[in-house]
C-alpha cells in the first residue's frame, strides 16, 4: 500500500498544517519536520514543494553537517505577503504596512480627531495605506489582512464599535463592511487597549502568558492577556475599567451617564479640569504633562493620586487575575514614574504578597508604536491562521 499522507495538491489540509509548524520563523530542516509530525519524509518533500511553489515558505541557511552535504533548511517567506496595521486614536490616526514577520515596512501618522467621523478616517486611512504599499514596493494582490484599533467597545463578533463614549457618529457603524468595498481583504477590529496589550507582549514580554496592559490618556481601559490569550469576554468589553466606580470620585459625573468611574477622576482631562479647579492652567493631556516635566508640585501631586485611584481598581484585577506585568501606557504614561508610583503604592500595599511577589508595574516597552504593532499582529494572526490558510496561499 502506498503512503496514504501524501499529497501534491496544496488544497489539502496537510500542507495547512505543515505551514502552522513553519509560522515560527525558524530554519526547519525536512528531517526535523518529518521527526516533529511523524510523517513520512516524502510527504513533508511533497508538502514543502507546495509552500515553496506559492511562496509561503523559501530556503533558509544550510543547516550544520555532521558528514555530507548540510541539509537544506526552511523558513517562513516573511516577505510574501503583506498585512495593514491602522492604530486610530481620539486624535490621531496611524497606518502601516508590516511583512509576515511583523516588520514594520513602512509607516505614516496624522493628527486626527476621531469626531470626523467613520468615512472621513476610514477614507484617509485608505488613501494612505495605498501610498505606503506603493512605497513599500508592494502590490494590492500582495494585501491578505487588515487589523484596525480604535478608542470604543467593539463587538468582537461584528467589528463594531457599541455605544463608543468618545466616538460620535461611529455607533454601530459596519467598519469591515465599509473599507471591504474599497479593499476585498479580512478586516479585524478591536478596542484599542485590546491591540495595545498585543503590541506590548510582542515587543517587551514575548514569553509572559498573564499581562495587564493599561491605557491612560483621553480614557481609560485595560487589554488582559491570560495564559497566552488575549481576553476579550463574551460582548468584546473585557478590561473596561474606565467605568468602575471609584469612592473618591462618587459625586463626579462620568460622560457615561454614571458617577464616580474611574475614568471621571484619573484620565488626562479629568486631571487637567481638577487642576483648573485649583488655578493651574492645564487643558488637556499634554499640558499636565508639560507641567509634570516643569515639576510644578500641584500637577505632580495630582498625578500621584490619579496613580492611586487607578491602583485602587487594579488591585482587584490583581487578586482576580494574577497578571505578572502590569504594563501602563497611553498619553499620560508620559508623566514618568510619578503615575507609576502611585499604583505602585496601593497594589503593592492591598494584594496579596503571594500574587505581588513576583509583579512588575512598568512603563510600556512599546510605548506609542504599542497600537500600530499590535493592530499588525491583529491581521498577521488571522492571516496566518488554518482557517485563511487558502485565502494567503492564494487559493
Amino acid at each position: 500500500m502506498g503512503d496514504t499522507n501524501t499529497d501534491s495538491a496544496i488544497g489539502n489540509s496537510g500542507v495547512s498544517e505543515l505551514f502552522q509548524l513553519l509560522r515560527d520563523g525558524k530554519p526547519h530542516t525536512r528531517a526535523e519536520l518529518a521527526r516533529s509530525t511523524g510523517l513520512a519524509r516524502s510527504t513533508i518533500a511533497a508538502r514543502v514543494d507546495e509552500l515553496m511553489r506559492v511562496g509561503l515558505i523559501a530556503p533558509a541557511a544550510d543547516a550544520a553537517s555532521t558528514g555530507g552535504r548540510p541539509p537544506t533548511q526552511f523558513a517562513l517567506n516573511a516577505g510574501a505577503r503583506v498585512v495593514v496595521a491602522v492604530d486610530v486614536g481620539a486624535s490621531h490616526v496611524t497606518v502601516a504596512i508590516a511583512d509576515l514577520g511583523g516588520v514594520i515596512l513602512a509607516e505614516r501618522s496624522e493628527p486626527m480627531s476621531i469626531t470626523l467621523g467613520p468615512e472621513n478616517v476610514l477614507g484617509w486611512m485608505l488613501e494612505t495605506a495605498a501610498a505606503l504599499l506603493d512605497e513599500a514596493g508592494r502590490a494590492r494582490e500582495d494585501l491578505v489582512a487588515i487589523g484596525i484599533g480604535v478608542p470604543g467597545p467593539v463587538e468582537s463578533s461584528t467589528g463594531q464599535p457599541v455605544n463608543p463614549p468618545i466616538m460620535p457618529g461611529w455607533d454601530r457603524f459596519d467598519i469591515p463592511g465599509w473599507v471591504q468595498q474599497h479593499l476585498a481583504v479580512p478586516v479585524l477590529v478591536d478596542n484599542d487597549v485590546n491591540v495595545m496589550a498585543l503590541g506590548e507582549r510582542a515587543t517587551g514580554w514575548p514569553t509572559t502568558d498573564d499581562l495587564l496592559f493599561v491605557k491612560v490618556a483621553t480614557g481609560i481601559g485595560a487589554g488582559v492577556i491570560s495564559s497566552g490569550t488575549l481576553l476579550r469576554g463574551a460582548q468584546g468589553v473585557a478590561g473596561d475599567i474606565g467605568h468602575v466606580q471609584v469612592a473618591r470620585g462618587a459625586d463626579v459625573p462620568c460622560h457615561c451617564g454614571n458617577m464616580g468611574c474611574l475614568e471621571a477622576i484619573a484620565s488626562g482631562p479629568a486631571i487637567a479640569q481638577a487642576l483648573r479647579a485649583r488655578g493651574v492652567e492645564a487643558q488637556t493631556s499634554s499640558d499636565v504633562v508639560a507641567l509634570v516635566k516643569r515639576g510644578n508640585v500641584d500637577t505632580i501631586q495630582a498625578v500621584r493620586q490619579a496613580g492611586r485611584d487607578i491602583g485602587e481598581v487594579l488591585t482587584t484585577c490583581v487578586s482576580l487575575m494574577n497578571p505578572s506585568v502590569i504594563a501602563l501606557g497611553g498619553s499620560m504614561a508620559r508623566a514618568g514614574e510619578h503615575l507609576i508610583a502611585g499604583m505602585r503604592e496601593v497594589v503593592y500595599t492591598r494584594s496579596m504578597p503571594l500574587a505581588t511577589g513576583r509583579l512588575a508595574i512598568v512603563q510600556s516597552a512599546a510605548a506609542e508604536r504599542a497600537g500600530v504593532i499590535g493592530a499588525s499582529i491583529l491581521a498577521l494572526e488571522h492571516a496566518l491562521s488554518p482557517q485563511a490558510f487558502h485565502s494567503l496561499a492564494g487559493l
